[in-house]
């Protein structure tokens, strides 16, 4: 069962790659992830690690922080 904090996870990181003006593609191109992979992670599918955090936020060009705030 994926919790609900995966699903708000998984929104907050296709609002800020669609600000970005970013496909998923090119957020994985950014990030060293397969589309596929941040596509499971917007739709709340896919639990991530603290690594791949890191490398989400590097590739959206914001800190851990704002990429957590509003959860």
């Amino acid at each position: 069962m994926i919790k609900p904090i995966v699903k708000k996870f998984g929104k907050r990181v296709r609002q800020l790659r669609l600000e970005r003006g970013l496909t998923q593609e090119g957020l994985g191109d950014k990030c060293g992830l397969d589309l596929t992979y941040i596509g499971r992670i917007e739709r709340g599918e896919q639990n991530s690690s603290l690594v791949v955090i890191g490398m989400l936020a590097k590739g959206l060009g914001i800190s851990v922080e704002e990429l957590f705030k509003g959860l």
